[in-house]
């Protein structure tokens, strides 16, 4: 076990055995703030708030990426670094047993267990063991204001909730003599902790010592009166009526078994450890948890499970009620009453009968499918909350109850292979998706759940089937097809007895008929999908299904604006949006995340296909995808007239994440020859801001300029000139020489038009510079620059800015590369351009590698990847890494270059560049390789490229020396 990790204490960590110091404050604390939440990703938000609480400082984002960097190199590189980055924030890869939380709530778990099999030795020993690894308060040296609030008292509640059922366990082996002492200093320690009086009276008293047993319940009854002014509870007084009563045989009872009536497990339970671990977590401190998720997700399965292995907690037992039945909402309180056992047939209320029946009781009750009656299961757990202390309520709904104690839980999807690049599978857009993230490729497939609901379900209905080398990645598609809904899995698992994995998948166009079930063999509370689907559709009120059925159109997700801008209109005022929004997800229609001051929305592709059939057979489609296409065509418009400004990463954040509604708007467009000019402009406009470059997804733009461009006629040719030439230039770039050259004509003939005469000489300049280093290209570009500043096109005139410094960088005098590149310096921070701001930072060092200090070239490139990394870049670390390893070259760092030039190299590989076709680079990548093979020789070099060409944790590599 390489890390250990400890936080039930002061914070520490031990790799191989040895300790390893974390001596700065706030890296503590962002190791703890990881730590607590330990597997599951940590929102940026979240962790700039335990780290800084309500105010953070200017910068936080860029800070706590540092702080992340620094946390990385601390733990070490590679595969063994715990410390990962995901679209969301960050997560730490612990394996149970190296988390000392993590090994006490297993732990007490298993003791709880053994003690409700009276298997009391047992569950001590467990309980010592679980007990022994807390070294004093939680997060003892942490100073964050928000964990010491919100996370370590609860962990130290969890602490006394075991050393409780530790004493329970003592006194159930007859040590109540050697607790005196324990429960003594614990009553001292925590006065106002009744459990503890309790298990002290009742030790006093085995011990022969019964006037001092009744004399700690008037202590505790006066504490009590006096700070909180209430009188002792329920268990506490009915032990002091059989003190009193001195029968030592119900003083003493034995301890019951679980009790309740949660039905047996028919089948394996696959997955969601870590939505177990938080339902146990949130129950210990809190009175209502409400498990939502859309239909199929297994909400009943999980809060059945969970009260199963809680059981031990409740001594009253855990009982469910299962709603789904139900269609009288005035019969709810009867419908509970008879789930628990009760037969009371007098004339009094049965709202008063279950809350006399539940006041002194220490229960657990599961309330299954609450939606359709989800008004009167809020008003009468409401009232039974209120009236009994001991009562615990979970319940399962796709409509939250709204109750102020109500703490709600999403229950996902299972756990989704991610999609490699080479999976070619239909997407809205007909192209291949993207790649997965590095490492996860790694994992076997059966360690992801969907997978391994899908193979355990199958073993029933198709025992020879297996995931194979030759079937795995289709069946990874299949599940990430059926969203990770286990319903629809398990649905599909069925099928796989008649059919193969690829007939299933050519089949689930239609998959609410396809993954009908057969009645003859459907349990008769094993819903089909369909079924499962339209009974969310009929709990919406009618504007509700509306808004469903058009919030079909967007692929992907959306925010606000576009649901008003898309969905409004006849049936849905503008200003109703938000409400309807925030009812689907309240009924579990509608998926909502927060993306940095946006709200985005989503629906589950399963959903999104009942809502767009449901509006294909209201005659609604096609306009409502128009409206859809014209909003995001608005959007790109406005980006490329806003490019180059202070919100530049803003913008190039939100088009990454609203690419899957351009795909659909660009879609939509270009497949009918009279809307393409639509298509053509998105397409245009895209470019245009660079986000194809920034997501890394360069390919994919030159596949809808190409599209566009061959879809629109040749008039009004400025149109198709402005695509020529942009498809030229994105060529350019990728060093794909003779794509750019066929595009040129088409450009060139219509240079005399003063809307295409800019780009036009921007690309002949860029052509003049990457492919035949010719010095007129600095004039060319230069002429570009002032077209565009002219025509008021600033975030163009910023790419021509950018090619003319790199010309005057690599083809000019001294003079030239410092006034270009310091003109080009002062115009990204003027205009606090971010993304800009980088890429000048890249040509001021290639204009010190060229013209000036070597040395500071390579800390210019370094910065340029830093910030590069910092917004998410997915293309310049590429070009960042391979100047980076030029300057190492050209200062003589030998080995460190021939491992950057490995780095490059397979970045290159990654993003489709080509350095052949792009001259001025070319010679100064073949200038620094045979400078390093000449000194290495040959076997080292083509070692240290090797191992350059492996290194997993780019980031950290490349900044080591930062």
């Amino acid at each position: 076990m390489p890390f250990e990790f400890r936080i039930l204490g002061p914070v520490e960590v031990v790799r191989d055995g040895l300790p390893l110091a974390v001596p700065a404050a706030k890296l503590r604390t962002l190791l703890a703030a990881l730590l607590v939440d330990a597997n599951d990703v940590v929102t940026v938000d979240t962790l700039i708030d335990r780290l800084w609480g309500a105010r953070p400082p200017d910068g936080a984002r860029n800070t706590l990426q540092n702080y992340v960097l620094r946390l990385r190199r601390l733990l070490g590189a590679g595969k063994e670094c715990p410390l990962v980055t995901r679209p969301l924030g960050y997560v730490i890869d612990v394996d149970p047993e190296a988390l000392d939380l993590l090994r006490f709530d297993v732990l007490v778990r298993r003791a709880r267990i053994a003690a409700t099999a009276d298997e009391a030795d047992h569950a001590a020993t467990l309980l010592r063991e679980a007990l022994r690894l807390w070294r004093g308060e939680a997060l003892a040296d942490i100073s964050s204001a928000v964990l010491c609030r919100d996370v370590a008292p609860a962990l130290n509640e969890r602490r006394l909730d075991a050393l409780e059922l530790r004493i329970e366990t003592d006194l159930a082996l007859g040590l109540h003599q050697s607790l005196l002492t324990e429960l003594h200093e614990l009553t001292a320690a925590h006065s106002l902790r009744e459990r503890f009086w309790a298990q002290r009276m009742l030790a006093l008293y085995r011990s022969g010592r019964q006037s001092e047993s009744l004399r700690c319940y008037h202590t505790i009854r006066r504490l009590l009166a006096a700070e909180l002014g209430v009188d002792p509870g329920a268990e506490l007084r009915e032990l002091h009526r059989q003190l009193l009563a001195g029968d030592l045989a119900t003083v003493c009872p034995s301890r019951p078994r679980a009790r309740g009536n949660l039905p047996a497990e028919v089948t394996t339970f696959v997955g969601r450890k870590r939505q177990l671990t938080e339902v146990g977590r949130l129950l210990a401190t809190k009175r209502l948890i409400t498990l939502t998720g859309v239909g199929g997700v297994g909400k009943t399965r999980l809060a059945l499970r969970a009260g199963a292995e809680l059981s031990g907690e409740f001594p009253d037992g855990v009982w469910l009620a299962d709603l789904a039945a139900l269609s009288e909402p005035r019969l709810l309180d009867r419908f509970v009453a008879q789930a628990l056992g009760m037969r009371d047939q007098s004339t009094r209320r049965p709202t008063d009968i279950l809350t006399e029946f539940l006041r002194d009781k220490r229960l657990l009750l599961v309330l299954d499918n609450c939606e359709h009656v989800a008004t009167a299961v809020a008003a009468l757990v409401d009232v039974l909350l209120k009236a009994c202390p001991g009562l615990r309520v979970l319940t399962t709904s796709r409509h939250r109850l709204s109750l102020a104690c109500e703490h709600v839980l999403l229950v996902p999807s299972l756990a989704l292979p991610p999609a490699p690049a080479s999976d070619l599978s239909p997407t809205p857009t007909g192209l291949p998706r993207a790649p997965a993230a590095e490492g996860d490729a790694l994992r076997p497939l059966t360690d992801y759940d969907a997978v391994a609901l899908l193979v355990d379900r199958a073993a029933a209905a198709a025992p020879e089937f297996a995931v194979t080398r030759d079937n795995g990645e289709r069946v990874a598609q299949l599940c990430r097809r059926l969203d990770g809904i286990p319903l629809a899995i398990e649905l599909a698992a069925v099928r796989l007895g008649t059919l193969s994995v690829d007939e299933i998948l050519e089949r689930l166009g239609d998959r609410f008929r396809f993954l009908a079930t057969p009645a003859m063999t459907t349990p008769p509370y094993h819903q089909t999908l369909n079924d499962v689907i339209e009974w969310s559709y009929g709990l919406c009120t009618e504007p509700e299904r509306l808004l469903w059925e058009r919030l079909s159109v967007f692929a992907g997700g959306f925010d606000l604006e576009a649901a008003e801008a898309v969905c409004s209109g006849t049936g849905i005022a503008r200003t109703d949006v938000w409400d309807l929004l925030a009812g689907l997800v309240h009924k579990s229609v509608l998926l909502a995340r927060a993306h940095g001051r946006r709200t985005r929305y989503r629906l589950l592709e399963t959903l999104r296909q009942y809502g767009r059939q449901r509006l294909a057979e209201a005659g609604m489609e096609e306009p409502l995808r128009r409206r859809h296409r014209d909003h995001y065509q608005r959007m790109a418009a406005e980006a490329a007239d806003r490019w180059c400004g202070e919100q530049e990463i803003e913008w190039l954040s939100r088009l990454r994440r609203e690419l899957p509604n351009f795909q659909e708007a660009l879609n939509f467009s270009l497949a009918d020859p009279g809307e393409a000019v639509h298509g053509l402009d998105i397409a245009v406009n895209l470019t245009r801001t660079r986000v194809w470059f920034f997501a890394k997804i360069i390919g994919e733009g030159r596949h809808w300029l190409k599209r566009a461009y061959d879809a629109v006629p040749p008039h009004p040719p400025s149109y198709r000139a402005s695509a020529a030439a942009l498809l030229a230039w994105s060529a350019l770039v990728q060093g794909d020489r003779s794509t750019a050259e066929a595009y040129m004509p088409a450009v060139e003939r219509h240079a005399a038009d003063p809307a295409v005469s800019a780009i036009t000489a921007y690309v002949e300049g860029s052509h003049a510079l990457l492919v035949h280093s010719d010095p007129h290209a600095i004039p060319t570009l230069a002429r570009a620059r002032a077209a565009f500043h002219h025509a008021g096109r600033y975030g163009d005139a910023h790419m021509a800015t950018m090619m003319w410094a790199m010309s005057c960088a690599v083809l000019g005098d001294v003079e030239q590369a410092r006034t270009a590149t310091g003109e080009y310096v002062a115009e990204a921070e003027t205009n606090g351009a971010g993304w800009a701001y980088s890429w000048a930072l890249w040509t001021l060092g290639l204009a010190e590698l060229r013209h000036g200090d070597v040395g500071r070239s390579a800390g210019l490139f370094r910065e340029a990847l830093r910030r590069q990394y910092d917004i998410d870049d997915c293309w310049g670390p590429t070009w960042a890494m391979e100047a980076l390893a030029w300057s190492t070259a050209a200062a003589g760092h030998h080995h460190q270059a021939a491992e950057l030039l490995g780095v490059a190299h397979r970045l290159r590989q990654v993003t489709g560049v080509s350095l052949t076709a792009l001259r001025p680079f070319h010679d100064l990548h073949t200038a620094a390789e045979q400078r390093t093979r000449a000194v290495l020789g040959e076997e080292a070099y083509t070692a240290g490229f090797t191992r350059g060409s492996r290194i997993e944790d780019i980031q950290r590599f490349a900044l080591t020396d930062a």
